[in-house]
């Protein structure tokens, strides 16, 4: 009792932040490598290796806590060798994982871990050097590198964030817990508040970074399981569309284009005939060999006449073999309208929208814009009142009252 007694309450107040912490990662880093199902998003297959990245994280934040803990206990010596080696670690191993999870998030490619890796060679460099040889000099420039290599990552991930909401736009019409950019930017600005927490000795900072490391785990384990696997989507071919059904196109061997079984940038096989290597991005060459026309009357007899497009979830990839065609020629075409593929499909649940609320207006049928917006394909009222304003150029509410008037 003697011995607690001398421990300023603060300190202890943070050691017990620190344990919390600590207990926290390594219980969401145990779920996450064993336990197969999701009890966040039981509806939700997350993609296996974010969670995998995830989880990898989770562990080596952990094992930082462990490791800092009985360094502390054992020496606190700050001039160390031992100390210089675990800032090392520390860096290394969280900076790896903490890439690794958050590249996994962007599903339109898989992007390598690999130059992060590298990046970290000239920081350890810098370690061996300052064991060998301490000095200010060396130190300031390490922490200059570790400072400037967390803020060139950063850009690289706003220009990736964005590349990756194209891709969505290009390829889903359904974009709801398909975007990653706010936990990304929480995710970002907590590995620059690490930066500094290396480089800080404030007890006041150190107690909020372990605050924003709670509400880290929080958003990254929600954000893990309710991020769906872009992947493993594919709509079940309809026994009514003839195979024949597919377009007919080929491509002179001169210019490099074969007609062969290629894989698209989501990892499936699509045996329809692809641009190669030497004609990738012509599109000027591949519409000359495509009877868009053809397309435009695909998609009318085949989603419009059916209304294919108020299923939920449907992908660029499904609309593509629904229709008898592949999601090159689909997606060529969309650029040719000038449009993306969420715009299209978004259009005309709008529509329907429009239409099934004007007759329910002419039959006096009560009327609920959420589930009239639900019945149009949207999944959810907030993602359908952004696209509505953005197509009618007013709100729902506000075009709602206006029609009621017209029509009276």
């Amino acid at each position: 009792m003697e011995l607690f007694g001398q421990i300023p309450i603060p300190l202890t107040l943070f050691f017990t932040l620190y344990g919390v912490t600590g207990v926290v990662t390594l219980i969401v880093a145990l779920y996450l490598l064993l336990r197969r199902g999701n009890a966040i998003a039981p509806g939700v297959t997350p993609p296996v290796r974010l969670r995998r990245w995830t989880a990898s994280f989770f562990t080596v934040a952990t094992l930082a806590h462990v490791w800092w803990l009985l360094f502390f206990i054992y020496s606190g010596d700050l001039q160390s060798v031992s100390y210089l080696v675990l800032v090392m670690l520390d860096c290394v191993s969280l900076f790896i994982t903490f890439a690794g999870m958050l590249l996994a998030m962007l599903q339109d490619r898989r992007r390598s871990v690999r130059p992060a890796l590298a990046a970290m060679i000239p920081f350890v460099a810098l370690g061996v050097a300052m064991m060998a040889n301490p000095n200010k000099l060396i130190e300031q420039i390490t922490a200059g590198y570790l400072v400037l290599l967390g803020l060139a990552f950063t850009v690289y991930m706003v220009f990736a964030i964005r590349q990756y909401g194209r891709w969505l736009n290009d390829n889903y019409a359904d974009l709801e817990n398909k975007k990653v950019w706010l936990c990304q930017t929480v995710a970002l600005v907590s590995m620059l508040s690490f930066i500094l927490y290396v480089l800080a000795t404030d007890m006041v900072f150190l107690w909020l970074i372990h605050f924003i490391e709670l509400v880290l785990v929080g958003l990254l384990i929600w954000r893990v399981e309710t991020l769906p696997d872009l992947e493993n989507g594919s709509l079940t071919p309809d026994p009514s569309f003839p195979s024949e059904a597919r377009l007919p196109v080929t491509f002179p061997k001169e210019r490099g284009v074969y007609s062969s079984s290629t894989e698209s940038s989501d990892g499936k096989t699509d045996n329809s005939p692809l641009l190669g290597r030497g004609a990738v991005g012509e599109a000027g060459f591949l519409a000359a060999y495509i009877d868009l026309p053809q397309i435009e009357q695909l998609l009318s007899e085949r989603c419009v006449a059916t209304q294919l497009y108020l299923r939920q979830d449907l992908s660029l990839q499904q609309l593509a073999q629904a229709i008898g065609t592949n999601r090159s020629y689909l997606s060529l075409y969309f650029s040719r309208q000038g449009i993306t593929y969420n715009i299209y499909i978004n259009n005309l649940r709008i529509n329907h929208f429009i239409t099934r609320y004007q007759e329910l207006v002419r039959t006096q049928q009560p009327i609920v814009a959420q589930q009239l917006a639900s019945e149009s394909g949207f999944r959810s009222y907030s993602t359908f009142s952004l696209a509505f304003k953005q197509r009618i150029g007013q709100s729902v509410t506000t075009w709602m009252r206006g029609t009621e008037g017209d029509m009276s």
